[in-house]
């Protein structure tokens, strides 16, 4: 069945109408009109552009009805007047002597209706549909404004949680160094002390055997540090990620190849490590899931912005995957890049492999994107 068009609610309140009309007789079939309709309504009469201005200024209307030619402007020249108000009420035309391409030009300036005078019965309508359409849009746009303004909110929250998360895996790392660190370095001499000094063959085999276990745990410690905060950071993004790559390939088996368009990038250390964390989150991603046989890493900073490509030639990425909700790995990179004013792209096909594409400026002002003291 078809849908039977219904009338729009007649409002509780009075519907407030300024009508811009140099005839008296016009304005007052107007009233006439809505009152027969049961509308109610307040309804000012001005046939001037000045007084029109100051109708404007003076009171909040919900509605501007208006004829097309009054003597020396038009309602073309209203509507710019109108239009200046940050939430102007809708703009209908009712006129007896308007063309047809007038009319289509003044709805694509942002009129809400026109309706000729020989139509005047179905002013009501017109009325009522302009101020529910004119209200829709105003929801709408509100609705927009504050979604925006909620992304924004979780994106802050998201920059703040990435910043502590920065600011405490240095503040581990450095633990790590300064007490761990120490106190195994102190017990492996202490150890090698004993080695040297029993008499006992099985205790220099016990020495021996535990100096071989702490030094593994000194390698943890080490690479739990290195994961943390590498000092080798210090030395340049290109060489942080050649030491990650290396890292990587003796971890995995898989080799990695680095490029670089130069040994030294110029650039503060928030972006290095914007860019360091994507390359190492796209290591990660490879081995866990790509199966791929080799890598390659391309870092560029050629006109003023820095490139890093990481791409492998594993089985791809379904995409699916890219979209399911808890990537919060590859999410969390694309927030990196857009606070650090670039972006990240993940370009990936089933059984043909991956590639990771960050782009960032280098003169990115602050480069909000989770850096450490």
């Amino acid at each position: 069945m078809i849908p039977i068009p219904t009338e729009p609610d007649t409002p509780k309140r009075p519907v407030r109408v300024l009508h811009l009309e140099d005839s008296v007789a016009d304005h007052a079939l107007a009233r006439l009109t809505l009152r027969r309709a049961g509308l109610p309504h307040e309804m000012r009469h001005v046939d001037t552009l000045d007084g029109f201005a100051r109708w404007l200024q003076q009171e909040n209307f919900d509605l501007i009805l208006a004829d097309y030619r009054l003597p020396g402007f038009t309602a073309l020249d209203a509507w710019r007047i109108a239009e200046q108000r940050p939430d102007h009420p809708p703009f209908v035309l009712l006129s007896g002597a308007i063309g047809e391409a007038a009319a289509v030009d003044a709805m694509r300036l942002g009129f809400a209706d026109y309706l000729l005078k020989d139509d005047m019965a179905r002013l009501p309508h017109v009325l009522l549909r302009a101020i529910e359409v004119a209200e829709a849009r105003r929801a709408r746009e509100q609705a927009v404004a504050e979604l925006a303004d909620s992304q924004q909110r979780l994106a802050d929250l998201a920059e703040h949680l990435q910043t502590s998360i920065e600011e405490e895996r240095a503040a581990i790392a450095r633990e790590i160094h300064d007490d761990i660190g120490g106190a195994l370095a102190a017990v492996r001499f202490d150890l090698a002390w004993l080695a040297r000094h029993s008499q006992d063959d099985g205790q220099r085999t016990h020495a021996a055997s535990a100096t071989e276990m702490l030094q593994h745990a000194i390698d943890a410690s080490q690479r739990l540090m290195m994961n943390l905060r590498p000092p080798v950071l210090d030395q340049g993004l290109v060489a942080a990620v050649r030491w990650l790559a290396e890292s990587f390939e003796r971890r995995t088996r898989v080799p990695v190849r680095v490029s670089a368009s130069r040994e030294a990038m110029d650039m503060p250390p928030a972006l290095q490590l914007v860019a360091y964390r994507t390359a190492q989150e796209a290591l990660t991603n490879v081995h866990k899931h790509a199966q791929a046989r080799r890598v390659h890493i391309d870092l560029s900073d050629h006109e003023g912005v820095l490139t890093l490509e990481v791409s492998d030639d594993g089985r791809g990425i379904a995409p699916e995957m890219l979209q399911k909700p808890r990537s919060f790995g590859l999410r969390g990179l694309q927030e990196r890049a857009r606070r650090a004013g670039g972006w990240l792209d993940i370009s990936s096909r089933p059984g043909q492999g991956t590639s990771v594409i960050m782009s960032v400026p280098l003169t990115s002002d602050g480069c909000d994107a989770g850096g450490e003291p």
